[in-house]
């Protein structure tokens, strides 16, 4: 790229942001930013911490206790993957649990969680050189990137996507409770009153329902030489 740039990378859950994006970081140089995994995180502790009950978030005890939640991410050298530390200890493989995903959305919503998420992304930001990916970076966190993508896929393709990386994981999870969960997620994203999930009116909406992740990855390749290069 002949510029530092932000790239902003938004859409729906399960359609291959997170990976999409570690790719594209690694192709540039760049540093990648999963703000789902923030999200993820904070939803751990409340989980750990007995701030979620019957499905229900305690959301003024969840409030009160965010300055002790910690978040970063570290290289893994072995793999060479950022991964995610809560409070010091690495919670990548826990926050990717169907535990977790099915109450990440609730926790979302709530406002000052989003505030504190947003205040870590943006000073994660500052340098430039990132690529970040949520659903909200076009819109609230960076509404100035450099340049927007927003991701799509029909719900079908992206619950069986998710059911297939639980088979790999050993999981037994049936692809209806699946898909429900995706159909749910979509809802609360879209629906939430603080920075709910929608296409920046200057992003470039990529459909990879009948695209691999080196398909897609290629495409929005593509689509960054032939802006910036």
């Amino acid at each position: 790229m002949k510029q530092d740039l932000i790239i902003a990378i938004d859409g729906h859950s399960s359609t291959g942001k997170s990976s999409l994006s570690k790719i594209i970081a690694k192709k540039l140089g760049y540093t990648h930013i999963d703000s789902g995994a923030m999200y993820r995180a904070v939803t751990l502790f409340a989980l750990n911490n007995g701030l979620i009950e019957n499905q229900k978030v305690k959301v003024d005890q969840l409030v009160a206790r965010l300055p002790e939640i910690q978040i970063s991410f570290k290289l893994n050298s072995l793999t060479n993957k950022n991964e995610t530390f809560l409070n010091g200890q690495n919670v990548e493989a826990q926050i990717r649990d169907l535990k977790v995903s099915s109450m990440v959305s609730p926790i979302a919503v709530i406002a000052e969680v989003r505030e504190y998420c947003v205040a870590l992304q943006q000073k994660m930001g500052k340098a430039k050189r990132i690529v970040m990916d949520g659903r909200d970076i076009g819109t609230t966190v960076y509404p100035n990137a450099d340049i927007k993508f927003f991701i799509t896929a029909s719900a079908e393709i992206r619950a069986k996507r998710r059911f297939l990386e639980y088979q790999q994981e050993g999981k037994v999870i049936p692809l209806d409770e699946v898909l429900a969960n995706v159909i749910e997620r979509d809802h609360i994203d879209s629906s939430r009153e603080h920075s709910p999930l929608r296409k920046a009116h200057d992003a470039i909406e990529v459909d990879n329902s009948n695209l691999n992740l080196e398909e897609t990855v290629e495409h929005v390749m593509q689509i960054l030489q032939k802006r910036f290069n």
